[in-house]
């Protein structure tokens, strides 16, 4: 196994996510504000992109509503502090099925499926310089949740972001969904450069071990461009696999609410923490016009 680590790399930092993880940190953000303001501190300590999910102000529960998304483009644009914003597109793909002795008719109160549209409407109405692409489908959890994203409906949301001027950041959270991201990019439906985020460690998704990280990476094609991430109490540690790899680093609270045992963290914390571990290794860190450069990215806010 070869390994030819990164020197000049980017950190993503993952602010919020959707998980039920209000309820266990203090420090996860849930209005607009604290979810700028949270973005504002990871960019400070260090990181280009900051990845935005909203939650419902009232419940911290996830949302999808496009004018929280404008609320928290608006305030980081206020405060002056340059990072290039990432917006999940994820949402609106959630089946959940009825139990295992009678699967249909869906549980419709945790079911969320809409069209390609509805799920980047936010990205259509704020235009930030990259949204996610999550390239399959996947169960979640130990229940009924599959994450659902078949091959016609992201070749539909891969058109529209195209036509809208973003950069997909595909997020690939098995071996075949990097097969996908392949087979939209020979349709001509992602440009170049592709930005792929590897999501290890996710259960029923690929293992976060060595092994399966470099099996992606060594079936990629080269001038791709990549980050991983792993979650929970391995997050810290894969900064420096995702390095080795060759890859970006992507850190924050939607995979990670520790600094260490018994420790909570904030953004801040986890993005600081990852600028230790790749300077260490000789790393220089990117800053969001660099990485505006390497991805060709049109600045907006």
């Amino acid at each position: 196994m070869s390994l030819t680590p990164s020197r000049d790399v980017f950190i993503t930092c993952a602010v919020t996510g959707s998980g039920d993880s209000t309820g266990r940190s203090d420090k996860v953000p849930v209005s607009p504000r604290a979810i700028a303001d949270s973005c504002i501190e990871a960019a400070e300590e260090g990181a280009a992109i900051v990845h935005i999910h909203v939650r419902d102000p009232e419940t911290g529960k996830p949302s999808r509503d496009p004018a929280l998304y404008e609320k928290v483009a608006e305030h980081i644009a206020a405060s002056g502090k340059d990072m290039v914003i990432n917006f999940t597109a994820g949402m609106g793909g959630d089946l959940t099925l009825g139990p295992s002795d009678a699967p249909l008719p869906p549980n419709d109160a945790a079911t969320d499926m809409i069209s390609a549209e509805k799920r980047l409407e936010h990205v259509a109405n704020v235009r930030p310089e990259i949204c996610t692409l999550d390239c399959g489908t996947m169960n979640f959890g130990e229940g009924d949740y599959i994450m659902t994203n078949t091959p016609a409906m992201l070749k539909d949301m891969a058109g529209r972001i195209q036509k809208l001027g973003v950069r997909p950041e595909v997020e690939v959270f098995d071996t075949g969904h990097l097969v996908l991201a392949k087979w939209l990019h020979a349709q001509g439906l992602l440009d170049d450069p592709v930005m792929v985020q590897l999501c290890m460690g996710i259960p029923w998704g690929a293992p976060n071990d060595l092994p399966t990280l470099m099996s992606l990476v060594a079936n990629m094609p080269d001038d791709w461009i990549f980050s991983a991430f792993s979650i929970g109490r391995d997050q810290l540690p894969y900064v420096a696999a995702a390095v080795l790899a060759g890859g970006n680093i992507r850190v924050g609270l939607e995979d990670n609410i520790w600094l260490k045992k018994g420790v909570l963290a904030s953004n801040g914390d986890l993005t600081r923490e990852a600028v230790k571990t790749a300077e260490g290794m000789a790393c220089n860190i990117l800053g969001p016009n660099e990485v505006r450069a390497k991805l060709k990215l049109e600045k907006r806010w």
